[in-house]
């Protein structure tokens, strides 16, 4: 079967780690005909934005895409292009997860945990006012003297439907994938409201799955417990806000966000990138560890159903990784980006 995916190469180092993923892809055997178009910074210099139309009408009509790392100013200039990808796409589910690989160099070892965050509310809907401005000032005065004049405000939205099929997707990914137990993660004794709702709609959607355990978890406690006893956590489930911030503490665990992959999944269409960003600085210098977008790869094995491939290609990047002898610099090494990929394209032939 022949697959047509959209692939999106990125900015900074985006591009020489894409063009590895692609190659190391084509190995697998998998037949797969790439659409490749452009987002990001270079995007935003040739067409005007950093995302061009042409990018979500590949992505609608193919329903698969994978990008490499695209840059987000900070402060200023265009928003995220990740979370806008998401927010139009309705790419509900964030699935990255954290597993120890041997030969990366970590204080924990046998870390197997899988993030599930609610990906389109919270603080990340990105509805903001600066301050003083009009709709600001209406927030401040409606508050009745809880928030200081000048703010600037976010506001944070949290609904039944949207925690609902998020809650349900970490159930049915941990009973698809044989996992034991689902750890909804909220600050819901501090925010009764917002936080509150997506606890009790969870307590309502795990009583539908009796077969998994379920258990809850305030975010600091949860950031505790994981530096102290990660063994005793398997799928957390989370809002938008700690699920961005507890999976890169995750990554932390396994040795860094050089071996992070993600997923982003929605009702029919899935893009799977790297959860690191786009490292600049080291643009076009062919050094950079390829391995969380390769990662990212074998998730979409996958989803795919190709399964075999998907599990012979993470075979193949464990075993390079475990060896050490061509590994970039992160790891140990001192191969070039290429380098690495084709290694493990040789281990995937063997």
């Amino acid at each position: 079967m022949n697959y047509k995916i959209t692939l999106i190469p990125g900015d900074g180092t985006g591009p020489e780690i894409a063009e590895s993923t692609k190659k190391v892809l084509d190995a697998t055997g998998v037949k797969i005909d790439w659409e490749i178009v452009e987002a990001g910074i270079d995007a935003a210099e040739k067409y005007g934005t950093p995302l061009p139309e042409n990018v979500l009408e590949s992505i609608r009509k193919n329903k698969i895409a994978i990008k490499g790392p695209i840059t987000t100013p900070i402060g200023s200039g265009f928003r995220s292009i990740n979370v806008l990808l998401r927010k139009e796409l309705d790419l509900y589910a964030c699935l990255r997860p954290c597993k120890s690989y041997i030969g990366v160099k970590s204080k924990y070892a046998n870390i197997d945990l899988v993030i599930v965050r609610e990906n389109t509310e919270d603080l990340y809907a990105g509805v903001e006012f600066p301050a003083e401005s009009s709709e600001s000032k209406k927030i401040i005065e409606l508050s009745a003297g809880k928030i200081r004049n000048g703010s600037a405000i976010s506001i944070k939205p949290i609904s039944r439907f949207a925690t609902e099929r998020i809650v349900k997707f970490a159930f049915q990914y941990a009973r698809k994938n044989k996992r034991k137990k689902v750890t909804a993660v909220t600050k819901a004794n501090i925010m009764k409201f917002t936080d509150g709702l997506f606890l009790e709609t969870a307590r309502e959607v795990a009583k539908n799955y009796s077969d998994i355990e379920y258990e809850e978890r305030l975010v600091d406690n949860m950031c505790m417990q994981l530096v102290q006893k990660p063994e005793l956590y398997d799928v957390l489930v989370l809002p938008n806000l700690y699920g961005d911030i507890i999976s890169d503490l995750c990554a932390g665990l396994i040795g860094g966000l050089g071996i992070a992959p993600g997923a982003n999944i929605g009702k029919d269409i899935a893009l799977f990138e790297p959860v690191h960003g786009s490292a600049p600085k080291y643009k076009g210098l062919n050094k950079v560890n390829p391995t969380a977008m390769i990662l990212s790869g074998v998730l979409m094995l996958d989803y795919l159903g190709e399964k075999n491939a998907a599990k012979k290609l993470e075979k193949a990047v464990a075993n390079v990784i475990a060896e050490k002898k061509v590994v970039t610099y992160d790891l140990g090494g001192a191969a070039k980006t290429s380098e690495m990929a084709d290694e493990i394209i040789r281990k995937l032939k063997m």
